[in-house]
């Protein structure tokens, strides 16, 4: 949603300046520009992104112009999942939970929030180290560490259409210049026309850096970032259930584990201490 306002904000502000200074729209209209600098940006983008980074690009870019899954009532949510199913395994035995994470669909714990089962990766690393706690074949420090490496390949795999929106972005002011180059030789070859019209050829030439400068500091680079942002606030949940579960094997208490995934929290999304109380209490009313 921001990006598109973003987009209505470079928009106005830069053709309405123009416009408000004497400047003709029209003369910015060059549409064989736009397809040099477009094509030749996306066939570099093709050609350098190609296989796996070009289908995650294809998945990442359209989700920046959607709401994030990450807020309060998520987290809430996976607090909740997170406390009702340790807690179960304190009073019950580890064993106890073996049916609902082996089938977490069919588990009446983890039916109960579908924001978290609505990630399917988020339910899969949840239960994964659930699994591991309940065969007890690692002690902490293992698992932290293998928690981490599963977060690192998580970020850097999410870094893959990052990178090549970025490329795409830092490409168009160059294929700008290339668009604007072309139409300069034009230009020469053309020196026999009018002043007037040579006129026309070179303003049109110029406009090739113009888009190029414009649709990557303005269009393109704005996705790269949100898209950035965006893995950053995915990240926290998975950082968040390691702390939880690392402190549980710990011997912490369910009610205190919680505290540690809380703390781990963007302050936007971190419930206070007594939002979280109440939450509980009242999960575990239901």
């Amino acid at each position: 949603m921001f990006i598109l306002i973003g987009y209505l904000l470079t928009l106005v502000t830069i053709f309405g300046s123009y416009v408000a200074g004497g400047g003709h729209v029209a003369a910015l209209f060059q549409p064989l520009e736009l397809v040099m600098i477009f094509g030749g940006a996306m066939g570099a983008f093709v050609g350098g992104n190609g296989g796996k980074p070009l289908k995650a690009a294809g998945k990442a870019v359209p989700a920046v112009f959607k709401s994030g899954k990450t807020n309060k009532d998520l987290f809430l949510q996976l607090f909740a999942l997170l406390f009702e199913i340790l807690s179960k395994a304190r009073k019950e035995g580890l064993m106890s939970i073996e049916a609902d994470i082996e089938d977490p669909h069919a588990s009446p714990i983890f039916s109960k929030y579908p924001k978290v089962m609505a990630d399917h990766h988020v339910a899969d690393f949840i239960t994964d180290y659930l699994r591991m706690m309940v065969s007890g074949n690692l002690n902490a420090m293992e698992m932290e560490a293998l928690m981490d490496m599963e977060i690192d390949t998580h970020h850097t795999e999410g870094h893959a259409p990052i990178h090549a929106v970025q490329g795409l972005a830092d490409g168009m002011p160059a294929f700008g210049i290339v668009a604007a180059v072309m139409g300069v030789v034009h230009v020469m070859e053309s020196l026999f026309l009018p002043p007037t019209q040579l006129g026309e050829l070179i303003a049109h030439a110029l406009v090739g850096t113009f888009l190029g400068i414009l649709l990557s500091y303005g269009f393109v680079a704005p996705i790269g970032s949100a898209m950035t942002h965006r893995l950053e606030e995915e990240t926290v949940i998975y950082r968040c259930i390691k702390l939880v579960l690392l402190a549980s094997v710990n011997g912490v208490a369910p009610q205190a584990a919680m505290e540690f995934g809380r703390k781990a929290l963007f302050s936007p999304d971190r419930p206070s201490f007594a939002e979280l109380e109440e939450h509980l209490k009242q999960s575990r009313s239901k």
